[in-house]
């Protein structure tokens, strides 16, 4: 498990953007994952752009049809973190991204780019990246320039500022998602797999639509923490109601 607290994650997060916990997933449980994905990967064409990749596959709703990553999005250590830089949020994203043999590095970005806000309203965004395979620089390692998030402008950047976030299977990259940052080239014969779970505020509409990811007789079966992330929750005092009431009636 990782040696760091909280608010060491924390001031990490909010210091260099980033911070990388290992030993977060036992091997079983990483190959418990990798299994299940297999299925939905087989059946998953690559991207149709650069920015998606051209060697890259998405299998996108994650929690929609599996539940063996509830768990990484309930991680309790995970969930503190996020109370202490996000305070109200929800999910955001949740997708597999598996990186293929001689896909080119994908383009610099920030995923906070997609909310026409500055830098100064705050952290808008907490990503994770999860390793299911080992991320090395060699097979698609998610690059980050350290810092970025304190500055407005996303200037151009050099490669000598970059920093590639290898971590063994098991880890996860936590993440703001004001930092520049991208998918590394994959120079070796193998993919690189990996699981985006994306916290945004609970202000903000969420890149997914939740409401028809994850409707009422889905969300029913799932634990109540994992309800109020997926979208059956309140920003106080009242946004997001229904009808006038908690989301969560919905589901009584």
């Amino acid at each position: 498990m990782p040696d760091r607290s909280v608010d060491q994650i924390t001031e990490a997060l909010l210091g260099d953007g980033f911070a990388v916990l290992e030993g977060v997933l036992t091997p079983d449980n990483v190959q418990e994952k990798r299994q299940q994905l297999d299925a939905y990967l087989i059946a998953t064409n690559f991207g149709d752009n650069k920015f998606l990749g051209y060697r890259t596959r998405r299998v996108f709703a994650l929690l929609a049809k599996l539940r063996c990553f509830d768990d990484a999005a309930l991680f309790p250590l995970l969930l503190g973190v996020l109370d202490n830089v996000l305070v109200h949020y929800q999910l955001s994203v949740a997708t597999a991204i598996e990186i293929g043999p001689g896909e080119s590095a994908q383009t610099l970005h920030a995923d906070d780019g997609v909310y026409p806000l500055p830098t100064s309203a705050g952290p808008l965004i907490v990503n994770t990246m999860w390793a299911i395979d080992d991320f090395t620089a060699a097979n698609g390692a998610t690059r980050l320039v350290r810092g970025s998030h304190h500055n407005d402008a996303k200037r151009v950047t050099t490669p000598q500022e970059e920093v590639i976030a290898e971590m063994p299977a098991g880890s996860v990259l936590v993440y703001l998602g004001s930092i520049l940052h991208g998918g590394g080239p994959n120079h070796t014969v193998l993919p690189r797999l990996g699981v985006v779970l994306e916290y945004a505020v609970s202000w903000l509409r969420p890149q997914e639509n939740l409401g028809l990811t994850y409707p009422p007789e889905l969300a029913r079966t799932l634990p109540g923490r994992l309800q109020e992330l997926l979208g059956y929750n309140l920003y106080p005092p009242f946004l997001g109601y229904v009808d006038g009431k908690h989301p969560a009636e919905l589901l009584r």
